[in-house]
């Protein structure tokens, strides 16, 4: 485990996340709210994927948990670079359900303290379809900052948006992280 917060526990992805993970990575709802390409997947794409985790090197890739409730979502640090200290940073709730509960605040706080204390980075960024107005409303809480716009990046609903740039320092992570836990011990840590 990497982090948590009262409610929220951000762990590794163990198989038993898998038919609940393929569940989401079929669903077109969920598409809508990320970012890049979206196909059908089998269970054995996701097995696959799966067996491929320790092997990524600028990746790392998580479970979310919540008390009473299990797995919610998951969240990732993408497109990292060792060297400079920066890292995409995403993040998924799988049901409408644990939406606008709290749990994705928490979610970015963990990471971001993670990202900066643990690993060292001097950066995050996140790539949101600008008609996602909870996300940037959420960066924009945990003390994010949009920093730029791609228009007409992404194709949904029949039409083009812009992809908002989010992102936050080391230096303004401070103000972001206040009421973050410490980051629990050694087990089962993936940084």
């Amino acid at each position: 485990m990497i982090g948590s917060r009262e409610r929220v526990r951000i762990r590794a992805i163990e198989r038993e996340d898998l038919e609940t993970l393929a569940r989401w990575a079929n669903d077109p709802e969920i598409w809508q709210f990320l970012g890049g390409w979206h196909f059908p997947v089998s269970r054995e794409s996701v097995a696959r994927w799966f067996e491929r985790l320790d092997q990524e090197t600028h990746a790392r890739r998580f479970a979310v948990e919540v008390q009473g409730l299990g797995l919610v979502g998951t969240t990732n640090l993408a497109e990292i670079d060792w060297k400079n200290g920066h890292a995409e940073h995403g993040l998924m709730l799988g049901e409408p359900a644990f939406r606008g509960k709290g749990f994705g605040a928490d979610i970015v706080r963990i990471m971001t303290r993670y990202a900066f204390e643990d690993l060292r980075f001097h950066r995050l960024d996140a790539y949101i379809i600008a008609y996602n107005e909870p996300s940037l409303r959420l960066y924009t809480k945990c003390g994010w900052r949009e920093e730029g716009r791609q228009r007409g990046w992404y194709f949904r609903q029949e039409r083009y948006w812009d992809r908002v740039l989010m992102g936050i320092t080391r230096d303004d992570a401070p103000a972001a992280l206040v009421g973050a836990l410490p980051i629990e011990g050694p087990e089962g840590s993936l940084g």
